[in-house]
């Protein structure tokens, strides 16, 4: 018995779709389709049933076996099994042959290979102490993983079939009218399956990711802050962001706050500290005790004999922030002084002489006893000065109120209906 002889039917549709002779090399079928899919690519707003076409007929004109069958017996001969295919390969897939998946980087061929995923970012506030000294932070994230069950897949069988609703491309294209004989064409992402251009059916679903594709992790990082980063440093954890398929994942990112702190301010490698003296400290000399960020006690001292003016700095060498890598090297301590003479009170005339003895002469010019007479005596009084203006602040306001009220008020005039 001989086998029934395959039915004839269309060999000329492939052809046409890449508008080629039936006689065309690969050269020109190769151009022909790489014209015609640039165009068409979806991510480019072409029609995805027209690229999916002009892939099915390149897959099938470009195999010498294939196409010996199209030309002899047409497309159904292919669909019944003979050459083995219909055109079962990605359409992108055949594009990124061509392009390397690069063409548009978005789209279908972009789900073909691995994208970026995205990073994650945390702040991470740290004291003063800590990037002095250094410290060890662990903490406890949550993140997306592969669901160990299915490896990612997201069904018991390990296979996904394609989405009808974007065939397989991850993007759907409408259309609308805005003018006559206009007509816009939009992209947009699937709502069927979310662009990824495959479905799962119900019953294939994974019972732990439920299709998913993910599950849940709990973990523990151990952040090292080094000594002497700055405000703003970042410490990255490479490929600890969440995972998904097809995806490189991304990293995790701590950024350090640094919280103000009550008493050291740092500008780059130094540190800046007030401290306030009395006028008896700044005349005749000081030593007082500093608690430095690691709990060192630092003796302050005057030089003898020296003379603390107000508003003065003075620096302390190699006591400022470790450099970052190279925490052997430091920056200065500054010391802003601040002179307090509240302490003083009321001065005898016998210590003021005293100290007119010690201090430096008064000025020269002083008042004859004709100058002093025709001068009006005055009498000088504590005062608050931020108090003073916020009384005035307030006076002022209440002032403007009152003369609003006091304005006249203008008659009102009635309109007449006519």
């Amino acid at each position: 018995m001989f086998g029934r002889a395959p039915r004839r039917s269309d060999n000329s549709k492939y052809y046409g779709i890449l508008g080629v002779s039936k006689s065309a090399s690969q050269d020109e079928l190769k151009k022909a389709y790489k014209k015609a899919a640039i165009k068409n690519h979806p991510d480019k707003g072409g029609d995805p049933e027209k690229f999916k076409e002009l892939a099915q007929a390149y897959e099938v004109l470009s195999d010498p076996d294939k196409r010996e069958i199209y030309d002899q017996y047409g497309e159904d001969a292919l669909k019944e099994g003979m050459g083995g295919g219909d055109a079962s390969h990605s359409p992108f897939d055949i594009f990124e042959s061509f392009f390397g998946g690069g063409a548009f980087g978005g789209g279908g061929s972009s789900r073909r290979r691995k994208k970026q995923g995205e990073d994650v970012i945390h702040t991470l506030k740290v004291s003063l102490e800590d990037l002095y000294n250094g410290t060890t932070k662990k903490l406890s994230l949550s993140r997306n993983v592969l669901c160990p069950k299915c490896k990612g897949k997201g069904s018991k069988s390990g296979t996904t079939g394609r989405c009808y609703g974007c065939q397989g491309s991850g993007m759907k294209i409408s259309t609308r009218q805005i003018g006559p004989g206009m007509i816009q064409q939009m992209q947009h992402v699937c709502p069927e399956c979310r662009g990824s251009g495959e479905v799962i059916s119900e019953r294939d679903k994974c019972p732990q990711c439920k299709g998913n594709k993910v599950s849940q992790e709990k973990k523990v990082l151990e952040v090292h802050v080094e000594k002497g980063m700055q405000h703003g440093q970042k410490i990255t954890f490479q490929g600890e962001a969440d995972e998904a398929p097809d995806t490189i994942t991304g990293d995790i990112v701590f950024v350090l706050q640094q919280k103000e702190h009550p008493r050291f301010k740092r500008k780059f490698d130094d540190l800046y500290v007030e401290h306030t003296l009395t006028l008896t400290e700044a005349l005749c000399g000081f030593q007082f005790a500093l608690t430095h960020l690691d709990n060192r006690q630092l003796l302050i001292k005057s030089n003898p004999g020296e003379v603390i003016k107000p508003d003065q700095y003075k620096a302390i060498n190699d006591e400022g922030m470790p450099h970052h890598q190279r925490p052997f090297m430091r920056g200065r301590l500054f010391i802003h002084f601040n002179l307090e003479f509240s302490d003083c009170g009321f001065l005898s005339p016998e210590k003021c002489r005293v100290l007119e003895t010690i201090l430096p002469p008064r000025p020269s010019k002083q008042l004859s006893n004709m100058e002093l007479d025709e001068c009006e005596e005055t009498t000088l009084h504590d005062v608050n000065i931020e108090e003073e203006m916020r009384r005035k602040e307030q006076q002022r306001k209440q002032e403007a109120y009152d003369d609003e009220d006091d304005e006249p008020t203008m008659p009102r005039v009635a309109c007449n209906q006519q």
